[in-house]
């Protein structure tokens, strides 16, 4: 789903699903994170893998946690002081991907275009066929 899985050479490793409960101040966002450590799915649509098979050391759940709870604390810290441009530039400095052909399967319709970036909001930007830009803010996006 787009923007949240996070790519090994190519291949599904991670994911991150946000889901907004509420609204304004009194709303909450609840943030899952999953990363295959020793394991991954088989037959998915988008081809997967996991640390192990990727040959990598793979740490225990809390040794992850512990990396990975300062990293989020940090760019948290970024977004509430200095909003999204930051982490717009640090996400298409590791995107894949970018300038490529891909499909946004939307539920209803698959648009095609060429991956152009990220919006100020952080929006994909899809370059259509008919030289129109189209920002996507949730869909399966799948490089062709």
């Amino acid at each position: 789903k787009w923007p949240n899985d996070v790519l090994l050479d190519g291949l599904k490793c991670s994911g991150i699903l946000l889901e907004r409960q509420g609204t304004g101040r009194e709303g909450a966002l609840v943030i899952g994170i999953g990363v295959n450590l020793a394991h991954h799915p088989n037959g998915t649509e988008r081809p997967a893998t996991s640390l192990a098979a990727a040959g990598l050391a793979v740490p225990t759940s809390a040794a992850l946690l512990e990396e990975l709870a300062p990293a989020f604390a940090h760019w948290r810290s970024v977004w509430a002081g200095q909003g999204f441009a930051p982490i717009r530039t640090a996400w298409l400095a590791r995107a894949s991907g970018v300038g490529g052909r891909i499909v946004a399967r939307l539920g209803h319709e698959n648009p095609e275009g060429l991956f152009a970036g990220l919006a100020d909001d952080g929006a994909l930007l899809l370059k259509l066929d008919d030289g129109s830009t189209r920002a996507i803010l949730a869909g399966d996006v799948f490089a062709i």
